[in-house]
């Protein structure tokens, strides 16, 4: 990118995005403070634990629901500080949802069809575990080492088993659900469990057409750099310098004349666009930076 391209880009970002990705953006490329980015975090936080509040731009719910909860974890993960009483929270409201029958938790609630909300998150049941987002929310309780103490509690444990029986049953060619197994797989510290399973991971990722690798590809397609965001990527072992660098290229192509990122599917209006654009930029522009 040119600095051109750099400070149009920061443009964007102020003019446009979310104070929560305002802050990200600080903390990545001016020094910003963790502390600054988990105060605003905070403020998604429900009373039971979990978040909501459309910390997830496409879940306009104020109510708590388990992938903006997820999506916390990975802001926390992302900055480097898993804060206590966000994550104490966050314990107690996983509790609350476990599916007591089978142990994971729901992909989400019916109470976010009262709100405004991406068709695709309409929801007709809630009473059975779902991969996506058990898979991630329990790798990043693992990853943490602020709050281990709930590690032996049942609901964990039946989550974690959730898990087990569960990941070969998953459609494999798609992206949420590999990405879930892969936080979980790199993160649970069962080797013995976890290294025939990566094998089992490895062949699944490896398919023809798992990984776009056309960067010119249109449509709601996952392509190299959102598997492989940054060379520690799990999955940028697969892929050759010269094929990123195709996708490099492609990325810094994508930007807008505005100076920030579009997005892959239909926005649920314009303030949402705007929210997910501004979210999506600090992405791309964390992926360029390294």
């Amino acid at each position: 990118m040119t600095s051109e391209q750099s400070e149009l880009a920061r443009t964007f970002i102020y003019s446009n995005a979310r104070l929560l990705d305002r802050k990200r953006y600080e903390f990545h490329f001016e020094g910003g403070s963790a502390d600054a980015v988990l105060t605003i975090l905070r403020m998604y936080q429900n009373s039971d634990g979990g978040f909501g509040n459309a910390l997830e731009p496409d879940i306009r719910t104020a109510s708590s629901q388990p992938i903006p909860t997820e999506m916390a974890l990975l802001i926390m993960d992302e900055v480097g500080a898993f804060d206590p009483e966000i994550l104490e929270g966050i314990v107690s409201y996983l509790k609350q949802i476990t599916i007591p029958t089978t142990g994971g938790f729901p992909r989400a609630f019916r109470s976010l069809n009262a709100d405004p909300h991406a068709p695709w998150w309409r929801t007709e049941e809630d009473h059975r575990g779902s991969m996506n987002p058990t898979g991630s929310i329990l790798g990043l309780l693992y990853k943490q080492s602020v709050l281990t103490s709930f590690y032996k509690e049942p609901w964990f444990e039946h989550s974690v088993q959730f898990v087990w029986d569960n990941m070969t049953k998953i459609d494999s060619k798609d992206y949420h659900d590999l990405i879930q197994c892969i936080t979980f797989l790199t993160n649970a510290p069962d080797r013995d469990l976890t290294t025939p399973m990566l094998l089992w991971l490895n062949e699944q990722l490896q398919q023809e057409g798992t990984i776009e690798l056309d960067p010119e590809a249109g449509g709601y397609v996952h392509k190299v750099l959102d598997f492989a965001p940054r060379s520690s990527s799990y999955c940028r072992k697969w892929i050759s310098p010269e094929i990123v660098t195709q996708h490099l290229t492609a990325l810094v192509n994508e930007q807008r004349e505005d100076g920030g990122w579009p997005i892959r599917w239909p926005a649920l209006s314009l303030g949402n666009e705007a929210e997910w654009r501004g979210s999506i930029t600090v992405d791309r522009l964390l992926t360029l930076r390294e």
